[in-house]
């Protein structure tokens, strides 16, 4: 459990954020006609996150339209993925912008994913003393970054209100594995939503087994001779399953400009931000920053299972 006097540094997955908004709440387009209901999304994700729950230092990670060095390297990764809706690529770059009058920093890098610079900003802040810090995204990708509650991940259960954290302890809880093991579990059982194969015949079961008993897929491979019949499921998709980890193990090293803690602080503008939701004809959101101050803060223990709360 942290200390309560700990400083959180939120790392935000923003296209998660902006397609988990966009496909979870109904149409809506702000005065001039242009889509926004992800924006308002967002825009209600924050308000709960940054005002009441107050992290002091804040920073939104962008994927670029640019192929990343995991496509160069393999040109079916994503390829089964439909076209962007142009009501949904609009807001993706609005976003920007949202993310701005929230006083929250933005990072992107072509040829890097947004969970890349995420890892790397964990990376160089995760042995800072006095530092917690919290990844917000719409999928489990960064549960590989997951380092006791030091460094958690915080997700959506279903839409956009309903909230699960993992700390280290309830990583294992699911999966049975530890968090530097889930990068050798999908490459053994493949990612279907990233078009990474994975190995014929071994599902989770027989993947975490197997993690289970030789810890990783080198200490498997060195020592196949000791399971037969999984030695012949594997070793012939040797290359595969290495190359299938390369891409679903995130870059911890991007070369961005990350610099000191600061450099992430929140500076929020009320005013700013009360004009922006003016101009989208946000007067929901509006009247929250009428009547809403910070929320206190829960103590509640935390126990062995993922964590479960309310984003609204």
């Amino acid at each position: 459990m942290p200390e309560s006097s700990s400083a959180t540094l939120l790392l935000i997955d923003a296209n998660a954020l902006v397609h988990r908004a966009f496909h979870a709440l109904p149409p809506l387009t702000a005065r001039d006609g242009r889509p926004v209901q992800a924006l308002y999304g967002i825009s209600s994700i924050l308000l709960k996150i940054v005002r009441e729950d107050g992290p002091e230092y804040a920073v939104a990670c962008f994927d670029r339209p640019e192929p990343t060095f995991r496509k160069e390297r393999y040109a079916a990764y994503k390829a089964q993925r439909p076209p962007t809706p142009d009501a949904l690529i609009s807001q993706i770059v609005e976003a920007h912008e949202l993310f701005s009058r929230f006083g929250i920093r933005v990072l992107e890098k072509p040829g890097y994913e947004g969970d890349d610079l995420i890892a790397t900003v964990a990376e160089r802040f995760r042995s800072e003393q006095g530092v917690r810090v919290v990844i917000l995204t719409g999928d489990l990708d960064t549960l590989q970054l997951v380092e006791g509650e030091k460094v958690v991940v915080r997700t959506f259960r279903k839409g956009v209100s309903d909230t699960v954290t993992y700390g280290e302890e309830a990583v294992v809880a699911r999966y049975g594995l530890k968090p530097s093991q889930l990068t050798d579990y999908k490459a053994l059982i493949g990612d279907p939503s990233d078009n990474v194969k994975g190995v014929p015949g071994v599902g989770p079961k027989t993947a975490a087994q197997l993690l289970e008993q030789f810890g990783s897929l080198e200490n498997f491979y060195a020592r196949a001779d000791q399971d037969q019949k999984i030695k012949e499921k594997l070793v012939p998709f040797h290359e595969q399953v290495l190359f299938s980890k390369s891409l679903v193990t995130l870059e911890r090293n991007v070369p961005i400009p990350v610099g000191a803690l600061d450099g992430f602080k929140v500076k929020s503008d009320e005013g700013r931000l009360r004009q922006y939701f003016g101009e989208l004809g946000f007067e929901t959101l509006m009247k929250r920053l009428d009547g809403s101050g910070a929320a206190p803060r829960s103590n509640g223990t935390r126990g062995k299972q993922a964590r479960q709360g309310k984003i609204f």
